[in-house]
């Protein structure tokens, strides 16, 4: 019977053995797993302010920035030439623009000037010579009077 016990004994002690090596092998993905870390970092509970939709902010130095489609040398100078085109255009619309609107201006000024003139000659003038006319007037007619040098008109209309 000694026997047969070492031979149970000796069985045990390899599934015991067997156990430690698969625990051993258990371990070393228990030891793997703080990826599990990072994905718990993605997954989020809901935010405090309750904006769900607000992603998670990454930093400006952790972002992959690509270049842009870089152009020829030739595509970039006819690029430049038709803008120096449009300004150029646009520059002298507004100019025109601008030169029309100082003739409007004018053309304005001198068409007020030109009806202020006709209304004093088509004034009805009459001269007072006598200033005690002046002291006997009343109120209401002295404002009328304006006074005026008589002798441009004479002379304007020699």
């Amino acid at each position: 019977m000694s026997s047969e016990t070492d031979i149970k004994v000796n069985s045990l002690i390899e599934n015991i053995k067997k156990n430690q090596d698969t625990d051993c092998s258990e371990k070393s993905v228990v030891k793997k797993q703080p990826k599990k870390k990072e994905k718990q970092d993605e997954i989020r509970g809901k935010p405090k302010s309750g904006r769900f939709w607000k992603s998670q902010k990454e930093r400006f130095s952790s972002i992959n920035k690509t270049k842009g489609l870089r152009s020829d040398f030739q595509k970039k100078t006819a690029l430049r030439m038709e803008m120096k085109r449009t300004k150029e255009l646009s520059k002298s619309l507004l100019e025109q623009f601008k030169e029309k609107e100082l003739e409007r201006k004018e053309r304005r000024r001198e068409n007020i000037k030109r009806a202020a003139e006709n209304k004093q000659k088509s004034e009805i003038v009459q001269v007072i010579t006598n200033t005690a006319k002046l002291k006997r007037m009343k109120k209401k007619q002295l404002r009328f009077i304006q006074k005026r040098d008589t002798n441009k008109a004479i002379e304007a209309s020699k």
